[in-house]
């Protein structure tokens, strides 16, 4: 499901709509099948983004679902990520949108401000099988409080993951998988300095460190607005207001948050620079060839890291006042558009069932929207513990816990303009991730330039 685009959050899940056809509750055990239907095919077209891996997931997710149901047929289109609003929006703009698919907050945001999906509150409250309530509390996109126009069919949320082996070659006690136990900020970047090795193998304490012949950082992260939330929360900062009214970015909190990233770049020279990351591979494939010893990112990389058979483990994030983690998904929409939204149910509640789609769930993909998944021993055990590649020994208490009891709804759930904000703050914090500039004077500057979209 989510694999981040830039700015905005990245994973991502489907829609919703009403259903003629009830599928049985959502906990363990067969459902009986479904008659037999004289309707004619009925033809679906989903859309997503996501990895080589998370395309073969979403593909056998499809055929099982259309086995179940062979009237309904569904075309799968994977979209690659840079390009995934570009093209959705022009899809849109002709009327060709598909039936339903994954959807970014910020594009889902002004698509919904048009009218372009259905209200997908409208359709849950009156399933029979299915509430609101059972749900955790973050997955709802709405832009009016009574109105959904997108639900995570999945969640997601940040850890700090970790070479096993690089840790005991360097003698380093790994990161604490107990938000109790989480790291300092200091112990973390002493941590990341003696991971950091340059071409002549010394770590970034020597006094002969050479930063610029770097062959292994301590740590890579990303710098959208998700994966600098984390750290933003953790110190007591916010991007806005309870109200959604003032800009808040750039208040001492969070403008600490970011400058402490920033000096993993520039002052620590632990972590590569966005630049600098354009030459690297992605995150996950950077963990696994040894060129960074830790990651921070979203639980849906255990998928590609179980896979590959990386020797890894996951801790909690290092807290700096706080120990938190930043809950996300992308959307997943039901088009206004399409003309069978009962179908398109139908596939959405195939989905949210983490029994229809559990190789989704137990390959590290995805983790389940329902709370039952989280507390009831029998079916964190379908997901968590039926796969143990893709869900090292930490993954319990520094995800799967850390999700339910110290979870932050992150700010592509509720920001607003988020297609005109998030462009200007990565933008103007360009300078501060090259060293150029401090932070709290780039948010000074940001914070005048989206005054226009916040009450005046």
């Amino acid at each position: 499901m989510p694999r981040r685009m830039p700015v905005i959050i990245a994973g991502a899940a489907v829609l919703v709509l009403a259903v003629c056809l009830a599928i049985g509750d959502f906990g363990p055990g067969e459902r009986d099948a479904p008659a037999a239907h004289s309707q004619a095919t009925v033809r679906l077209r989903f859309t997503y983004w996501g990895s080589i891996e998370e395309k073969r997931a979403i593909e056998q997710a499809m055929a099982k679902f259309m086995e179940r149901y062979p009237w309904i047929s569904v075309e799968a289109v994977q979209i690659p990520n840079p390009d995934y609003n570009t093209k959705l929006l022009a899809m849109s703009s002709a009327n060709e949108e598909p039936d339903l698919g994954y959807m970014t907050t910020e594009l889902g945001e002004l698509l919904a401000q048009q009218g372009k999906f259905l209200d997908l509150f409208a359709f849950i409250d009156r399933d029979e099988n299915l509430s609101r309530e059972e749900f955790l509390d973050f997955v709802w996109h709405q832009i009016e409080p009574e109105e959904a126009w997108g639900v995570s069919i999945a969640v997601e949320c940040y850890g700090l993951f970790y070479r096993k082996d690089l840790f005991e070659e360097a003698g380093i006690d790994p990161p604490p998988s107990r938000a109790e136990e989480a790291w300092t900020w200091e112990e973390f970047v002493d941590a990341a300095k003696r991971l950091t090795l340059d071409d002549k193998g010394r770590n970034a304490h020597h006094p002969d460190f050479d930063k610029d012949r770097i062959v292994r950082y301590g740590v890579m992260f990303e710098t959208w607005s998700e994966p600098i939330s984390n750290f933003v929360f953790s110190n007591g900062g916010r991007w806005i207001d309870g109200n959604g009214e003032q800009f808040l970015l750039h208040e001492p909190e969070a403008a600490q948050a970011i400058q402490m990233l920033a000096d993993l770049i520039n002052v620590h020279h632990v972590a590569p620079s966005p630049f600098e990351s354009k030459s690297m591979p992605a995150l996950n494939v950077a963990l696994q060839a040894g060129l960074t010893a830790m990651i921070i990112d979203g639980q849906w990389i255990n998928l590609d890291l179980g896979k590959a058979g990386v020797n890894y483990d996951i801790g909690v994030l290092p807290k700096l006042k706080d120990s938190v983690t930043v809950a996300l998904s992308g959307a997943n929409v039901i088009f206004a558009s399409t003309r069978h939204p009962e179908e398109a149910w139908l596939l959405l509640k195939w989905l949210l069932d983490p029994n229809e789609a559990i190789d989704l769930y137990a390959d590290g993909l995805w983790m389940p929207t329902l709370k039952a998944w989280y507390t009831d021993p029998a079916l964190i055990d379908r997901w968590v513990g039926a796969n143990p590649a893709a869900h090292p020994p930490g993954f319990a208490d520094a995800m799967m816990n850390q999700l339910l009891k110290n979870g932050v709804k992150g700010i592509g759930y509720y920001l607003k303009h988020q297609a005109e904000i998030f462009p200007i703050v990565k933008r103007e914090l360009i300078p501060v991730w090259l060293g150029q500039k401090r932070a709290r004077e780039a948010l000074d500057e940001i914070r005048e330039l989206v005054a226009p979209y916040f009450p005046q």
